[in-house]
């Protein structure tokens, strides 16, 4: 193999010496009439004949991730065909190119690079081009959508699936194949820095959102790479990539049915695995989950790639074997590819390249090696990229495809629907047009408060809080900073307080704040987004005292929680006229505010994720199992007296807005819930429905996010006190009952027992329709036999 290995470096050298030659496709003359160039035959068929066509090298290099930045210079965008040579030589799967750098770049060098493989190596094996996209794809002047944490909110998947094909569109029209989108994770600890790429705490409704956004990517001919594979968000202390603690009935009921859902139903093309271990295993080498479970299990056909740096990490970080400087990469790269991670990513010492060396040994076998190749070429083929490596388009008709008038229109839609009305006292909102507004905050302009992952200066481009509001407002409208949002400086508060006495109204725009992908990386502060970490829910330095100072002029004050994660001020929800929650908005989030401020549109959104009171009462997700959640509470009166109570002594383990809350300026009444059969056998596949009338009872039309949760009366392992099970958005205008119908699989209402085992047990199931997960408005109860 040695021979061949250096074969392979010196073709790479010759063509080194000429960079500008012409891909002309002249190698791959002897295999133009094989069965894997032949699109109609059967994928198997076509892996299989590649396969054995494939030198171990190239196989080796099916095995890595390269990166664009290795024949692109990302600051002069100058070509290095060496670079490009060396690189597809052993890094040929797949390659990086989310760098903030200008369009067109990131499409030459993706279409040469794609050029390269398809007609100057012997096979013309594509590449996945891959990039970031939780919320927009990350390139500059591509269309920025809210948080994961702020769409999960809308309740809306439909939504979240026309919002993954806009992103779709917009990646492969610079020939970008493969986005590192969505995650499955689930907000289980609030402290965990990276809350807002969730999609909040529950796992059906991360599982909906997930898959809605894996068909509307892959449905544009995109891969999605579902994240972080398994059990990865809720560390111990709330640190980036600490241990996760668990057993496997808790990993199976409530942290891989998501994933599941994503990866299975949804039918992704690639996995991520994660940084963290579970019970002491790392993930990346963990074979109960990436082989027993994914393949074994679930029959899952497809990739699995570490993320970046994630396998030295089980030298560095798990002490499993010698790390830096002299890292054992042979025994990295043996606890994680026969484990079932197929897929280095870079951002590492690339460990897998002894892969040639580890086979030619006998220390692997190469079976392990053909099946991780085998993956990787079936997701390819399955894209079709065998058949059209690059889909971009001419640089003269991007703007037909990115940053379109319907895609900016989409996020001002997607982002007004994930707003969240938590408070509104006196029916202080919606504003009148006309009324005289101060706007007062750090949060309110001069930069957009996005969440992580999106690309270097963002925050200088989209509808700031202000700029929302004075679009729509008819009335005048003043601004004052207040305080920095970094600070506890109060001098600015004298002019905060002067414009908010001289308003009909003041707004205040405060929260947690994020950076970019640059900035991030780079020490800036912040203090929510990947590797920052809180120990506190509260808000920092000075805004809180802003919006006391404010409330205390005794204006009507609606302050806005600009935000990743939940904040922790129960007072501002006392003491506040009106509280509205915008998780990170997108960049219409100032247009999408301002229509539900003034009432342009009717708030909907729902909580994803719930509210503490403080962070010491932490988890707080609402399906805690039987026998957790025991209440016995103090509190500290408005006099200053003490009452003592045991849980906790002077609170309570409540939380302050529970899971599926949210307001609406209009009320809803249900009634009628029935289920469209009373019993049914447990090992049915039959689907039960549940029906209920919702009048909407106000003045104003109006959406509502029916839910249902089901609570397994007696069981014979402890289970969740109940669980969402479906729920349906419905518009429903003002006077007017809408019948709203959710069904639930009977095999759905299972259990892991004592053996580990899946089952629906006989017995009572109590279906529980709400507004909410504490809000509940009625049920009916089923007999499982």
């Amino acid at each position: 193999m040695k021979t061949l290995v250096v074969a392979v470096l010196v073709t790479g050298l010759v063509h080194a010496t000429s960079p500008s030659r012409t891909f002309n496709g002249s190698i791959q003359t002897n295999a133009s009439y094989a069965v894997y160039k032949n699109s109609s035959a059967p994928i198997e068929s076509r892996v299989t004949d590649l396969l054995s066509r494939m030198t171990l090298q190239e196989k080796a290099a099916q095995l890595l991730q390269g990166d664009f930045g290795n024949w692109i210079n990302t600051t002069d965008n100058a070509f290095n065909y060496s670079g490009l040579v060396s690189n597809m030589a052993t890094k040929a799967s797949q390659f990086y190119v989310g760098y903030p750098i200008p369009q067109q770049w990131v499409a030459e060098g993706a279409k040469r690079a794609q050029d390269y493989l398809m007609r100057n190596t012997t096979l013309g094996i594509p590449a996945f081009v891959q990039s970031e996209s939780i919320h927009g794809f990350l390139i500059g002047n591509a269309t920025i959508f809210n948080s994961p944490i702020g769409y999960a909110c809308s309740f809306n998947p439909d939504l979240v699936e026309k919002m993954a094909g806009v992103i779709a569109r917009e990646a492969l029209s610079l020939g970008v194949n493969q986005l590192f989108a969505p995650l499955a994770d689930l907000a289980r600890e609030l402290r965990y820095g990276r809350v807002e790429e969730t999609f909040g705490e529950d796992p059906y409704l991360t599982g909906e959102m997930a898959y809605s956004y894996v068909k509307g990517l892959q449905a544009g001919n995109v891969s999605a790479m579902v994240k972080h594979f398994v059990g990865f968000s809720a560390p111990e202390q709330g640190l980036n990539t600490g241990p996760v603690h668990g057993g496997e009935r808790e990993l199976r009921t409530t942290w891989l049915p998501p994933f599941k859902r994503a990866i299975i139903d949804a039918g992704a093309l690639s996995v991520m695995s994660a940084y963290h271990s579970y019970d002491g295993i790392p993930a990346v080498a963990d074979h109960h989950t990436l082989t027993e479970i994914l393949r074994e299990e679930w029959g899952y056909k497809y990739f699995v790639v570490s993320d970046a740096g994630g396998t030295d990490r089980l030298c560095d970080s798990f002490k499993m074997c010698q790390g830096k400087p002299n890292i054992d990469s042979e025994a990295v790269t043996m606890y994680a590819l026969p484990a079932g991670n197929d897929v280095e990513m870079g951002g590492g010492s690339f460990n897998f390249r002894t892969v040639p060396q580890l086979v030619t040994s006998g220390k692997l076998g190469i079976k392990i090696v053909d099946e991780a190749v085998s993956r990787v070429l079936r997701a390819k083929f399955t894209l079709g990229i065998f058949e059209q490596s690059y889909l971009g388009v001419a640089a003269s008709d991007v703007p037909k495809y990115m940053h379109t008038p319907e895609a900016i229109e989409l996020a001002r839609q997607l982002d007004a629907e994930s707003i969240v009305l938590l408070e509104n006292h006196n029916k202080v909102l919606p504003l009148q047009k006309s009324a005289n507004v101060a706007v007062i905050g750090p949060m309110a302009d001069g930069f957009m408060n996005y969440g992580d992952y999106v690309v270097y200066k963002s925050q200088y481009r989209g509808v700031t809080p202000l700029a929302g509001i004075k679009n729509a407002s008819t009335g005048r409208v003043t601004y004052a900073k207040g305080c920095e949002r970094w600070s506890n400086d109060q001098s600015g508060f004298a002019e905060a307080i002067t414009i908010a006495k001289a308003a009909d109204v003041a707004v205040v725009v405060i929260g947690t704040w994020s950076r970019d992908q640059q900035e991030l990386w780079e020490g800036f502060n912040a203090t929510t987004g990947e590797h920052v970490d809180v120990s506190s829910l509260n808000l920092i330095g000075a805004m809180g005292p802003l919006v006391k100072a404010i409330i205390d002029t005794g204006k009507p004050t609606v302050v806005v929680f600009s935000s990743g994660k939940p904040i922790t001020e129960p007072w501002i929800s006392e003491k506040a006229s009106g509280l509205v929650q915008q998780f990170y908005p997108s960049e219409e989030g100032g247009n999408a505010l301002a229509d539900v401020l003034f009432g342009n549109v009717n708030p909907s959104g729902k909580l994803s994720v719930s509210f503490p009171w403080d962070v010491g009462t932490l988890p707080i997700f609402y399906d805690y199992l039987n026998s957790g959640r025991t209440i016995d509470a103090g509190d500290t009166n408005a006099n200053g007296t003490i009452k003592f109570g045991h849980q906790y002594v002077t609170g309570t383990p409540q939380p302050l807005y529970e899971f599926g809350h949210g307001k609406s300026y209009t009320t809803f009444k249900y009634s009628n819930v029935t289920l469209s059969t009373q019993s049914v056998s447990r090992t049915s596949n039959d689907t039960i429905t549940a029906s209920v009338s919702v009048t909407n009872s106000g003045s104003v039309d109006g959406q509502e996010v029916v839910q249902l949760y089901v609570q397994d009366v007696i069981s014979s392992v402890v289970v969740p006190n109940q669980s969402l099970k479906g729920f349906e958005k419905t518009m429903i205008r003002a006077g007017e009952t809408a019948k709203v119908n959710i069904a639930v699989k009977v095999q759905d209402l299972g259990l892991w027992d004592r053996r580990m085992k899946y089952v629906v047990e006989a017995g009572a199931f109590v279906f529980k329709i709400g507004s909410s997960s504490k809000d509940i408005r009625g049920t009916a109860t089923l007999l499982v036999q």
